[in-house]
């Protein structure tokens, strides 16, 4: 059986973590918000998905802009240092860009500033428990463009350096601690071996293992994202 068949057969009915990190920051969201999405990418692909459902709608990318809607205000940075006021945005946004972080505490310490009290980070990222995850930290930075071109098919210049540094309940419970945010929620989010996808053999044995840790919460550290939603206390 093809992977294709293989990836229908046994994921066509499951909710992708992407979707539900959308809908997680949907169920947020509202229309007087600014939202701010931290390592959005050039083209925006998330950020765009909410035009219309906020205020302002900012972005920022290390990255220069390619076709970024004229709704959307657009800057060329670090997510540590992001040029808007202080208490100014609502809800700051990202996917799978916290694994690129070296110093996560400069991160913490610029949405504190950034965020008005009471407002939301919701970021979605690999799990530092996730055998991706691992393989990645072994396998030194200068060879993953190589590996992950030919597992996912991904462009060169869309691979960064990983350190895992935010990935765990225990390293975002530190941060938040020291920048005084509060864990409304955090879910670990099963996902179909998306590594696999070049041979149908190890991915239906990737299958099985997806399908174990997802069906026991015993286990659920070991699936590939985790999903978190955190608070500004008020000063």
């Amino acid at each position: 059986m093809s992977v294709e068949k293989l990836l229908e057969k046994y994921f066509g009915n499951v909710e992708h973590p992407y979707r539900t990190y959308e809908n997680t920051i949907l169920g947020v969201l509202r229309e007087t918000d600014t939202i701010l999405d931290a390592g959005c990418g050039s083209t925006t692909p998330v950020l765009r998905k909410f035009i219309g459902k906020a205020h302002e709608l900012i972005g920022i990318d290390l990255e220069e802009h390619s076709d970024v809607p004229h709704e959307i205000r657009y800057f060329v940075g670090n997510i540590s240092s992001i040029p808007v006021p202080d208490e100014s945005v609502d809800v700051v946004i990202s996917r799978a860009v916290l694994e690129h972080v070296e110093h996560p505490e400069a991160v913490f310490r610029e949405l504190q500033r950034i965020l008005k009290p009471g407002g939301s980070f919701i970021f979605l990222a690999p799990n530092l428990y996730d055998y991706a995850s691992i393989i990645s930290l072994i396998v030194p930075n200068r060879w993953h463009k190589y590996i992950v071109g030919k597992t996912e098919g991904r462009k060169s210049e869309d691979v960064f350096p990983a350190y895992y540094r935010a990935n765990t309940y225990s390293a975002v419970k530190r941060l938040c601690d020291d920048n005084h945010f509060e864990i409304l929620s955090f879910k670990w989010l099963g996902q179909y071996p998306s590594y696999f996808m070049f041979s149908s053999i190890l991915f239906y044995i990737a299958t099985g293992y997806e399908k174990l840790i997802s069906r026991f919460e015993c286990l659920r550290f070991l699936r590939g994202w985790i999903l978190v939603h955190i608070k500004k206390n008020p000063a």
